[in-house]
């Protein structure tokens, strides 16, 4: 049968809009957790990953569930101001929970712009994704202890249960999580 009086349909319109390129085997690494979507063959891969708000005062962590879709508020470790990091309590959780990823919270002020706690921030969760052997990244964490203090007061709880503050820091946790679960399937 002769091509010459059929329509031809573009690949990409053939596998429903997707690139092409997304069914090659390598693909499948573009984003940790995801794989590549919708592709024919491919299941997507699955990892728990572990958030992070890193303050001043508290360490709020949140995990994900083993598919990577949804984050849940873990805990939230204690930090004294002028002493290092907890990452070592950070590290045995990590490993105990499984994690193949991190997420951390990166501080940027109202522009949008990195300052210099923003570097502490980096230099803490490039340490801990070392210590792990698992990859980092960095997500934009404006606004969200005030969503989570939001969020945990409308969550019904008793008000002494409300109050307590590491709450707010692994829910801070939880939102950082999820944003990065939710986003778009792109390179990181």
């Amino acid at each position: 049968m002769s091509l010459a009086g059929r329509h031809r349909v573009p690949v990409r319109l053939r596998l429903g809009g997707r690139d092409p390129r997304a069914l090659r085997p390598d693909a499948r690494e573009r984003r940790p957790g995801r794989g590549a979507r919708g592709a024919v063959g491919v299941a997507p891969r699955q990892m728990r990953v572990l958030g992070v708000d890193f303050g001043t005062k508290r360490v709020g962590l949140a995990v994900s569930d083993p598919t990577g879709t949804l984050a849940t508020p873990l805990e939230t470790l204690p930090r004294r101001a002028g002493k290092r990091p907890p990452l070592a309590a950070m590290e045995r959780i990590g490993r105990s929970l499984g994690v193949e990823h991190v997420v951390v919270g990166l501080p940027l002020d109202l522009k949008g712009e990195e300052n210099e706690w923003c570097a502490e921030v980096r230099d803490v969760g490039r340490r801990l994704g070392e210590r792990l052997g698992v990859g980092v990244s960095f997500v934009d964490e404006r606004f969200t202890s005030v969503r989570a203090e939001r969020a945990v007061r409308s969550a019904g709880l008793p008000k002494h249960e409300r109050e307590k503050k590491g709450r707010v820091d692994a829910a801070a946790a939880q939102l950082i999580l999820q944003a990065w679960l939710d986003a778009p399937n792109i390179a990181r």
